[in-house]
C-alpha cells in the first residue's frame, strides 16, 4: 500500500487507525516517522514518503516517534493471510527466529538460499531480514525497559543484542533516547502496580474486535492445569525456546492486557508472538466483514457482533493433538482426554495464583506412551499415536510458516484424518484464513437454519462467495447455535 501516495496521505490526514502497521509515514523535514494515526498535525504532503515496514524508515535514517509510537502498532494482517515465501519470513522473524538461528537458519526453514530472501525481503519491504530483526529488538528492548526493573545489561542480551553497546546504540537511533532516559520517562506517567517477575503490556489490535466468540471458545475448550479462566482473564502456560511462562490476556475496550510471567526474558519476544497469534490480533476486521456483508444470509450475523477473530493456538502440535482427542466426542469430553494426557506426560510448573500445574506435553513426550492406556477406540489410538511419531521424527511441521497445502496433504494421508480435523488444524494452528469446515455439527446446524445448502459439497460452492475468509465466516455461523463457545464465561 505504500507505494500508492494518494491514498497514504487521505489515511494520514483522516488519523485512520485502520491503517496503523498497513504502512509508515516518514517526515522528511523532523527525519521522524509515525503511524498514519499519530495525533499531532499531519506534515504537509511535499514532507510525507512512506514506508512499508518500521525497519525501512529506520534504515533510511528515521527515528520513531514519541507521541504515536509507531513501534506498537499492530502489526501488517498481510503476514497472516498469505502463505509466500515473503509472508513466511515475516511470521518467523516475528517469532524472533532471525535472533536464534541467524539468517542461514531462516532461509533453511523457508527452503531458500539467504541471499535470495535478502532479496525477496528487500524488494517488498524495504529491508532485509537483519534490519528487520533489529526493528523487532528495538521493539523488545523498549518494553522491558519501560515495564520492568531489569538491569540494562539484563534487558540487553533478553532483547535479543549480542552487545550492551549494540543495544545503546541502536534504542538511541531508533527512539532518540538513551536506554535510561526511556526508562526515566516511562516512569512519569501513569503506570499499573510492578509485580516482581511479571511483565505488564498492551497488545494492540484493529477495532472492532468482538471478544465474546474469541475468549470463550478459548475458555469453553480449555484442557484443566494448561489453561483457565479466571477473574476475567483467560491464562494458560507457554513451553518458549529458552524456558517456561505463564500469560493472563484480558480483553478491554482498545487493547489486549498482557501479563506475562517467564522463567526467562529472552522468551519475551517469541511469547508476545505467539500471544498476538491466539487472539488473531493482526487481522483487518474491517476488510473480512466487508467481504461477508456482501452476502445476504451472512450480513445480519455480522452486524450483530462485527470483528470476531479466529481463536487460534499458541502450538501447532499441540492443536493436532487436541484435534485428535475432540473427534467426534463433545467438548467436555475432548478436555477431559487432554487433561489426562497433560497429566501423564506434561512437565509440571508452578503457578503462583494456583490454577495451572502444566505444560501440554510436546510430540517427543507423547512418542512413547501406551497406546493402551488411551482410553479411547482403537482406531482413534491409531490416528493419535500415527500422528505424534509424525511430530517427533520431523515428517509432520505445524509451524506458523509452514505451507497451507503441503500440510494438509501431509495431514491427509494420516490415518484417521478426515476433512473436518485437517480442516480445523489449518484455520487455528496454521492460520489459513480459509480454510472451512463444512461437515461441521455447527456449521450444518446453522446453514439449515439460515436456509443454505445442506451437503458439504454443496455448502462449499456456496461458500466461494465468503473466500478468501471462509475461516471468519466460521466463526458467524457457529453464532447461530446457542453454544459455550460464543459467549465470554461469567
Amino acid at each position: 500500500m505504500h507505494t500508492d501516495t494518494e491514498r497514504c496521505v487521505r489515511a494520514v490526514q483522516s488519523k485512520d487507525a485502520r491503517f496503523d502497521g498497513w504502512f509508515f509515514t516518514a517526515v522528511l523535514t523532523t527525519r521522524i516517522y509515525c503511524r498514519p494515526s499519530c495525533p499531532v498535525v499531519p506534515p504537509k504532503v511535499r514532507n510525507m514518503t512512506f514506508y512499508p515496514s518500521a525497519a525501512a524508515c529506520q534504515q533510511a535514517g528515521f527515528r520513531a516517534c514519541k507521541r504515536c509510537r509507531p513501534d506498537t502498532s499492530p502489526g501488517s494482517p498481510e503476514w497472516n493471510a498469505r502463505a509466500d515465501s515473503v509472508a513466511r519470513a515475516m511470521r518467523l522473524i516475528r517469532d524472533g527466529v532471525v535472533d536464534r538461528e541467524g539468517v542461514p537458519g531462516l532461509a533453511s526453514r523457508l527452503g531458500y538460499s539467504a541471499r535470495q530472501i535478502e532479496r525477496q525481503l528487500l524488494a517488498e519491504l524495504g529491508a532485509g531480514p537483519l534490519a528487520l530483526a533489529r526493528a523487532q529488538r528495538a521493539q523488545t528492548a523498549r518494553l522491558l525497559i519501560e515495564t520492568t526493573a531489569l538491569p540494562m545489561a539484563e534487558v540487553a542480551f533478553a532483547a535479543g543484542f549480542s552487545s550492551i553497546r549494540t543495544f545503546n546504540e541502536t534504542v538511541r537511533e531508533v527512539f532518540g533516547l538513551a536506554p535510561g532516559e526511556l526508562r526515566t520517562r516511562a516512569a512519569r506517567g501513569p503506570r499499573p502496580a510492578a509485580v516482581p517477575g511479571v511483565i505488564a503490556l498492551r497488545l494492540p489490535y484493529r477495532a472492532p474486535l468482538n471478544p465474546s466468540n474469541l475468549f470463550g471458545h478459548l475458555a469453553a475448550t480449555a484442557v484443566p492445569g494448561v489453561e483457565e479462566w479466571r477473574d476475567g482473564a483467560y491464562r494458560r502456560t507457554l513451553t518458549l525456546p529458552y524456558g517456561h511462562g505463564i500469560v493472563a490476556l484480558t480483553p478491554k475496550s482498545d487493547h489486549i492486557a498482557c501479563r506475562l510471567s517467564l522463567t526467562d526474558p529472552r522468551d519475551l519476544t517469541r511469547a508476545i508472538s505467539r500471544c498476538r497469534w491466539l487472539l488473531d490480533l493482526d487481522a483487518d476486521p474491517v476488510a473480512v466483514d466487508a467481504q461477508l456483508r456482501t452476502d445476504p444470509l451472512l450480513a445480519p450475523l455480522v452486524d450483530a457482533g462485527p470483528g470476531r477473530r479466529v481463536p487460534r493456538t499458541v502450538d501447532g502440535a499441540e492443536f493436532a493433538v487436541r484435534a485428535v482427542l475432540g473427534q467426534q466426542v463433545s467438548t467436555a469430553a475432548a478436555r477431559t482426554h487432554a487433561a489426562r494426557l497433560v497429566t501423564a506426560h506434561g512437565v509440571p510448573v508452578e503457578d503462583p495464583e494456583g490454577g495451572l500445574t502444566h505444560l501440554f506435553p510436546t510430540a517427543g513426550a507423547l512418542a512413547g506412551l501406551d497406546p493402551g492406556a488411551l482410553a479411547l477406540p482403537r482406531a482413534r489410538r491409531t490416528t493419535l499415536t500415527t500422528l505424534v511419531a509424525a511430530l517427533a521424527e520431523g515428517r509432520l511441521r505445524l509451524d506458523t510458516d509452514t505451507e497451507w497445502e503441503r500440510a494438509r496433504a501431509e495431514l491427509a494421508a494420516l490415518p484417521g484424518f478426515g476433512p473436518w480435523t485437517v480442516e480445523s488444524i489449518a484455520m487455528r494452528a496454521l492460520g489459513d484464513p480459509d480454510a472451512f469446515l463444512p461437515t461441521d455439527l455447527g456449521i450444518r446446524r446453522a446453514a439449515e437454519r439460515l436456509g443454505l445448502p445442506a451437503t458439504p459439497a454443496a455448502l462449499t460452492a456456496r461458500a466461494a462467495d465468503w473466500r478468501p475468509w471462509r475461516a471468519y465466516a466460521v466463526q458467524y455461523l457457529w453464532t447461530v447455535d446457542d453454544h459455550p463457545i460464543n459467549h465470554l464465561p461469567a
